[in-house]
């Protein structure tokens, strides 16, 4: 039997199935029946469950007849299943030798001559942080802010955080609020948190950072998000975490459950908008201190010129002034 892949697996999910449940209430279907003639919508569909071997041709009755999928199961999964294995143990083999590799860099004087800082580039940064959450073995602690993780991106984090999180090591996220309205990043917090890792969200604006096992740091390289820079120097490490350590107690467990905290957030981000304002910064940099696109942003100034009866930005820091108000008020 052909091996099978996704787009095959998404063909059978979608449309096959039901088709040979179709066919199992008719007992069988007509080779003439127009919903599997050659051209027609469901003939990909078929086709596929021809390939399976989940209809067979009685010649006699010229009928297509369902066939026990139990009896096919086996034959379609067990190849699978075996390849998986097969994968699993030839990255377990890779990963030793470069383990190995690893320990070794480290015990020689190169390591010692790149000294505590080193700057990775462009295409480098994924491959390298891929690495460093397969060998953390204690902890991940991670800082992102919500700009520059797509879907894509996000997918493939999930998929490589989960993997670490089942070898029993521990994982603390920080986002901003604004992560909440992501679809995305709601599958891949379901994701790490149904695996143990803990994710809290802050009004504030925070720089990405990523803490391994409290040896190594990556942050960005200034503005520009195609440097990294791995930190291994213990005193500079040990303040990045008590830095998160200070954010973490101050954030917010991410949840939509309670009301209550969605009030609370709101406030918080209405009042970094107040903030905002009274600092005096551009939208655009406003937008991404909020963790917010600029139109997104213009929208929160918008409801404070309707909440102050004020059709200019002035008149809301005026009125604001006469009223005391200065962002930092407690919004609990």
């Amino acid at each position: 039997m052909a091996s099978y892949g996704p787009d095959e697996r998404a063909l059978f999910e979608s449309a096959s199935a039901r088709l040979f449940e179709t066919i199992v209430d008719l007992g069988g279907i007509p080779t003439a029946d127009p919903r599997i003639a050659p051209g027609s919508e469901q003939r990909p569909a078929f086709d596929l469950l021809v390939g399976l071997g989940l209809v067979l041709l009685d010649k006699e009755t010229d009928t297509w007849v369902p066939e026990d999928p139990s009896s096919i199961q086996s034959r379609v999964v067990s190849p699978l299943s075996q390849e998986g294995a097969r994968l699993l143990d030839e990255s377990s083999h890779w990963a030793r030798v470069f383990g190995g590799l690893t320990q070794t860099w480290r015990r020689s004087p190169m390591s010692a001559v790149r000294g505590p800082f080193t700057h990775i580039h462009d295409e480098a940064i994924g491959p390298f942080i891929t690495g460093l959450v397969s060998e953390c073995e204690e902890e991940l602690l991670t800082a992102q802010p919500q700009t520059g993780r797509d879907a894509q991106s996000l997918a493939a984090a999930a998929l490589r955080d989960t993997q670490m999180l089942e070898r029993g090591t521990k994982m603390r996220t920080l986002y901003q609020h604004s992560a909440r309205r992501s679809s995305v990043t709601h599958k891949y917090v379901a994701a790490v948190t149904a695996r143990g890792a803990e994710v809290r969200t802050l009004d504030e604006f925070f720089n990405r950072m990523l803490v391994f096992d409290r040896r190594i740091a990556v942050i960005p390289g200034g503005d520009d998000l195609r440097v990294a820079i791995a930190i291994r120097e213990p005193s500079v490490v040990a303040y990045l975490v008590d830095i998160f350590e200070r954010t973490w107690e101050r954030a917010r467990p991410f949840t939509d459950r309670e009301t209550s905290m969605m009030k609370g957030i709101a406030a918080e981000q209405r009042a970094m908008t107040i903030r905002m304002l009274i600092e005096g910064h551009s939208d655009q940099v406003s937008a991404k201190r909020l963790g917010v696109s600029p139109r997104t942003y213009a929208g929160y100034v918008a409801e404070l010129k309707t909440e102050y009866e004020a059709d200019t930005r002035f008149q809301i820091g005026y009125t604001m002034g006469q009223q005391g108000v200065s962002g930092t008020e407690e919004t609990d």
